[in-house]
């Protein structure tokens, strides 16, 4: 019984400690949550409104002169990938690798950000070109340079599209996996300017004009958009680990209740056995 009960105690404590990790790591993980979920969602007004402006122009003016909307045969694509760096974060990283094989990307060029996407085309061999590191926290200027070469290898010709393979932050409890396409920007994909009107109602105009604004703008929405792709994946991280985290001590939680229930049976069964000894002992020396 004693060896029994010594191997019980042992795990109860191994995850006790396991339990105060994760509790730890839960911790941490909601207060960055807190701040990463503020940041995305700020970042979105300004996203709509840029893509609000840009609509407006692409029907003002003839849209296939800039080079960043000229479409052309694919032959050679281009993909980002966003990841974490770091794990325990429940499925969000194969989640969002799966979609590479979803989505037949499977011989694109591929740009990483994030440990865990290098690590994964690492593995299954596929054609790095690239790969960025991204503090946890960091401005528009420290992902400037990734827009920066997308929109580079795009002009240049090297590839004829460009897509982001990201996770986009919904609420606390669902991050989905998205792929979309960024470069030749598809127009036709922007909201419509509903008569070139803003939400009071008042007009869009543009100095010094049309086509110097969307030249202008077209490179700093690329930049922003993403931008706000690497906010919406912080966001969706440290949400995931927060959830994976809680769950984790929960469970812990749960088995040290288990394992004490079934401590208190074996060292309850060796009392009895005990005492079972000593009454039959008493009766045999009587």
């Amino acid at each position: 019984m004693a060896a029994n009960t010594r191997d019980i105690r042992r795990r109860i404590k191994s995850v006790k400690n396991t339990a105060q990790i994760t509790k730890a790591m839960q911790m941490v993980a909601a207060a960055k949550m807190r701040k990463a979920q503020v940041a995305a969602l700020a970042g979105r007004p300004y996203s709509d409104l840029l893509a609000r402006v840009l609509g407006s122009l692409a029907e003002r003016v003839d849209a296939s002169l800039s080079p960043l909307l000229q479409v052309r045969p694919v032959k050679n694509e281009l993909v980002l990938i966003i990841s974490t760096d770091k794990g325990l974060c429940g499925a969000l990283n194969t989640n969002l690798f799966r979609e590479i094989g979803a989505q037949g990307k499977d011989g694109a060029q591929i740009i990483t950000a994030g440990r865990k996407a290098s690590q994964f085309v690492a593995r299954s061999r596929k054609n790095l070109v690239a790969d960025f590191e991204i503090k946890d926290t960091f401005t528009i200027l420290e992902t400037k340079p990734v827009s920066k070469l997308l929109v580079q290898k795009f002009l240049s010709g090297e590839v004829d599209q460009v897509s982001v393979l990201s996770t986009k932050f919904i609420n606390t409890l669902n991050q989905q996996p998205l792929l979309e396409k960024l470069l030749p920007l598809d127009p036709e994909t922007l909201p419509k300017a509903s008569a070139h009107t803003k939400p009071d109602g008042s007009i869009f105009t543009f100095e010094p004009g049309d086509e110097e604004v969307l030249e202008a703008l077209l490179p700093h929405y690329i930049h922003y958009q993403i931008y706000q792709k690497f906010l919406d994946a912080r966001a969706s991280e440290h949400s995931a680990r927060m959830v994976a985290m809680k769950n984790a001590t929960d469970n812990a939680k749960q088995l040290i209740k288990d394992l004490t229930l079934e401590y208190n049976k074996v060292r309850q069964a060796g009392i009895t056995t005990e005492l079972l000894e000593i009454t039959t002992a008493q009766m045999a020396a009587s």
